[in-house]
């Protein structure tokens, strides 16, 4: 008698280990550094940003990475496949630590690549990856907030989701003059400490309109059920369909809840937040923070020197 094939698990009692990066984008912040060059691609230090983005991923136990990428991205795919003339060069030169170095990107996790088309809005970026997430939760990790590698945000939303199922968004407390960047949050309390359940959600409000302080930042974990309502969310704010306004629709049933996050984190879509990132990585560095901080120390003298003596 033949054994009857078991019942797929609800989607949430699966667990997670799809990730989704979108990097479709114009990036037209940073240009005209961008015009040739994926905003993805800008280094940080000397990985480019979305490496870092990668590696966050790959660190949670997310071994199964998408990333929704457009045209003129093609710099993206080559970073993370195999380099072989430059892999063989550096192999005959005995260049150990520049080999795994280049080797590494393509060694993080299985890296699958499909283009967005048309840039209707990150809510239409994600729908992009409904064929290859299917009917399990999935992961959404935005390529310009760069977790600090030591910070534990990720692995903290998965375990939130595994316990309450729904979806989760990390969320962080924002100066009230800034909350009309983010998507904001309307929440109540739990009675866990760092977890709030999410009850609405307003794409970038003005500050009188902001629900609260807490604004969502680029880590979500998603239940497949977000596709649906996706589907039917008309374009919103900048004629794009927002995961914002799905995600708010979704909070109406009580299945959405956030993490607070209040660690490490660096916005790299921004010029001047770029430039900080770069310099604070570099201070910690152990192979270049030495030497980097103290050039930057009398650098910074020198400029104060400087502008005491022009205001005398």
């Amino acid at each position: 008698m033949t054994a009857p094939h078991p019942s797929p698990a609800p989607a949430s009692a699966r667990p997670v280990r799809k990730a989704v990066v979108p990097a479709a984008g114009l990036g037209t912040r940073f240009l005209p550094a961008t015009k040739a060059t994926p905003k993805e691609m800008l280094p940080v230090v000397d990985k480019p940003a979305i490496q870092y983005v990668v590696e966050e991923a790959a660190r949670a136990g997310l071994d199964d990475i998408l990333m929704v990428t457009g045209r003129h991205k093609r710099a993206i795919e080559d970073h993370f496949d195999h380099a072989f003339e430059l892999e063989q060069a550096l192999a005959a030169k005995g260049d150990t630590v520049r080999l795994d170095a280049v080797r590494d990107p393509a060694r993080l996790a299985d890296i699958h690549h499909i283009r967005q088309g048309d840039p209707l809005g990150l809510g239409h970026a994600v729908l992009c990856a409904r064929h290859h997430v299917g009917d399990q939760p999935f992961a959404v990790l935005l390529g310009d907030d760069l977790i600090d590698a030591r910070e534990t945000l990720l692995d903290r939303m998965l375990e939130v989701r595994d316990r309450l199922g729904g979806s989760v968004v990390a969320l962080m407390r924002v100066d009230p003059a800034q909350v009309h960047l983010y998507g904001c949050a309307a929440v109540e309390h739990t009675g866990e400490e760092g977890v709030l359940r999410v009850t609405g959600l307003v794409e970038k409000p003005s500050r009188q309109d902001a629900p609260s302080d807490y604004a969502v930042i680029g880590r979500y974990v998603l239940d497949p059920a977000v596709f649906g309502v996706l589907e039917r969310t008309a374009p919103g704010r900048g004629g794009e369909i927002q995961l914002t306004d799905a995600l708010r629709e979704l909070a109406a049933d009580g299945t959405v809840h956030g993490v607070v996050f209040d660690g490490l984190r660096y916005d790299t879509g921004d010029k001047a937040d770029y430039l900080r990132t770069v310099v604070r990585l570099a201070c910690e560095r152990p192979d270049l923070g030495p030497g980097f901080t103290a050039w930057l120390k009398e650098f910074v003298a020198d400029l104060t020197a400087g502008g005491a003596a022009r205001a005398a």
